[in-house]
C-alpha cells in the first residue's frame, strides 16, 4: 500500500520549491499577465536560479540531466508549482515532454538533452480543428517519399508553438491502421520549408505564453526524423499522458486550490461585515469546508494513482477519475473564492480572477470531462471497479 511518509530529501526539495515559488515566481504573475509574456530580464534571472537549484526538468531521468523524480514525488512538486501561473511554470521550471525519451541516436543530442538543459523549447503538436479529445482522428498526413517524409495538415491550440525551436508532430501515414500502427511522431525544426506558424490564438486564460496555429504544406523532413519507431506514435502519446494528466492537471489543481483556500482563510478572518468577521457566517464556513474537503479528496486521488503508476500498475481508469475530479474541483473552489472575496475577487488587484480564468480550461484539454466520464463508465460496465 502507499506509504504517506515523505522522505527527508524530498521534503527538503518541496520546501525549496515552495519558497522559490512564493519568493521568486509569484511576484512575476501580475506583470506576466499585463505583458502577455514573462518579463525577459526577470525570466533569465529566475530560470537560471531554478536551474542552479536543480528545479528544472525535474520529471526527466537523471541520466538526461533531469531531476529523476518518481511520479509520486513529481506530483508533490507539481502541487507547489500549481500555486503560480502555468506560463511561469513552463518558462522557469521547463515544459519537457516525457515522450522525448523515445529519441534515439543523434536525436538525443539534438533534441532531448538540449531541451532538458533548457537550451531548446519544444512544442507538442497533436490537436487539430477536427481532432481534440479523439486524438486518433487526426487528419495531418505523413507520406514517405524516398528518403523524406512529407507532412501536410493543420494543428491548433499548440502551446509554445510560436516560440518553439522544434515541434513534435503527430501525423497519420496509414489511415486504415491509425492508432494501431498507422500514426507516428515527427521531429520538425523551426524554419523548415513548408512549416509555418500562421497565427497565435488569444485565450481567456493561461496568458504569458502562446497558443499557435501551425500549418504544414508539403513540409519535407528527413526519414530519420521519426521519434521512436514508425507506427508507435499513438502508443508513445498514450504511455506519457497518464503522468501528464496526473501532474499537470491533477496535482497542479490541488496546489491551485490550496492557494485559493489560503487566500480565502486570510480574507474571512480580516473582512468584517455587520460587526464581525465574515468567517463567522455559516454560509461562508460552508464554502470553506467544502473547498478544503474537495482539495483533500483530490490530493489523495492524485497520490494514490501516482503510487500505482510508479508500481507499474495499469491505472488508466484512475487517471481519468483524477483528471475529471481535480479539474471539476478547482472550478468549484475558484468560484467559491471569487464569491468569498466579493467585489474585490472580481478585480485584477488580486490573483483570484486570474486563477478563475486559468482553471476553466482544465475541464477541456487532455480530454474533456465528458470524454473521461464516458471512459470511466465504459470501464466500470465492462470490467467492474477495483480500487
Amino acid at each position: 500500500m502507499f506509504d504517506y511518509t515523505v522522505p527527508s530529501d524530498i521534503q527538503l526539495l518541496l520546501d525549496t520549491v515552495r519558497r522559490f515559488v512564493t519568493q521568486e515566481v509569484q511576484p512575476l504573475e501580475a506583470e506576466t499577465e499585463k505583458l502577455g509574456r514573462v518579463p525577459p530580464e526577470a525570466l533569465q534571472r529566475v530560470k537560471k536560479q531554478a536551474q542552479e537549484l536543480g528545479l528544472y526538468a525535474m520529471n526527466m531521468p537523471e541520466d538526461t540531466g533531469g531531476g529523476g523524480l518518481s511520479n509520486v514525488d513529481m506530483c508533490l512538486v507539481e502541487e507547489e508549482l500549481g500555486k503560480t501561473s502555468d506560463a511561469l511554470i513552463r518558462r522557469i521550471f521547463g515544459q519537457v515532454y516525457p515522450m522525448l525519451l523515445a529519441c534515439k541516436g543523434a536525436q538525443r543530442e539534438k533534441y532531448l538533452l538540449p531541451t532538458v538543459s533548457g537550451e531548446k523549447i519544444c512544442a507538442m503538436a497533436i490537436t487539430e480543428p477536427g481532432a481534440g479529445s479523439d486524438a486518433a482522428a487526426i487528419s495531418t498526413t505523413a507520406t514517405l517519399d524516398g528518403d523524406h517524409w512529407v507532412l501536410n495538415g493543420r494543428k491548433h491550440f499548440i502551446s509554445d508553438g510560436d516560440i518553439a525551436d522544434y515541434v513534435i508532430v503527430m501525423a497519420v501515414h496509414d489511415k486504415e491502421k491509425r492508432a494501431r500502427g498507422g500514426i507516428s511522431l515527427f521531429l520538425v525544426d523551426k524554419g523548415t520549408p513548408g512549416f509555418e506558424v500562421t497565427s497565435v490564438q488569444p485565450m481567456m486564460g493561461h496568458r504569458g505564453y502562446g497558443h499557435a496555429e501551425l500549418v504544414f504544406e508539403n513540409c519535407r523532413i528527413p526519414a530519420d526524423a521519426v521519434m521512436g519507431e514508425v507506427g508507435e506514435g499513438f502508443k508513445l502519446i498514450m504511455n506519457s499522458v497518464s503522468g501528464i494528466r496526473l501532474g499537470h492537471i491533477g496535482a497542479r489543481a490541488v496546489g491551485m486550490g490550496q492557494r485559493v483556500l489560503e487566500l480565502m482563510r486570510h480574507h474571512v478572518n480580516d473582512r468584517k461585515q455587520f460587526g464581525q468577521p465574515i468567517g463567522d457566517f455559516q454560509m461562508v464556513q460552508q464554502m470553506i469546508a467544502d473547498s478544503a474537503t474537495e482539495i483533500f479528496a483530490a490530493r489523495m486521488m492524485v497520490l494514490n494513482t501516482a503510487w500505482e503508476l510508479d508500481q507499474g500498475i495499469d491505472c488508466r481508469d484512475k487517471v481519468s477519475m483524477v483528471k475529471l475530479y481535480a479539474s471539476e474541483m478547482i472550478g468549484r473552489v475558484a468560484d467559491r473564492g471569487i464569491q468569498v472575496f466579493g467585489g474585490m475577487g472580481f478585480t485584477k488587484e488580486l490573483p483570484m480572477e486570474r486563477i478563475y480564468r486559468d482553471c476553466r480550461v482544465t475541464r477541456i484539454y487532455d480530454g474533456t470531462s465528458e470524454i473521461h466520464r464516458m471512459l470511466i463508465a465504459r470501464s466500470v460496465i465492462k470490467r467492474g471497479l477495483t480500487l
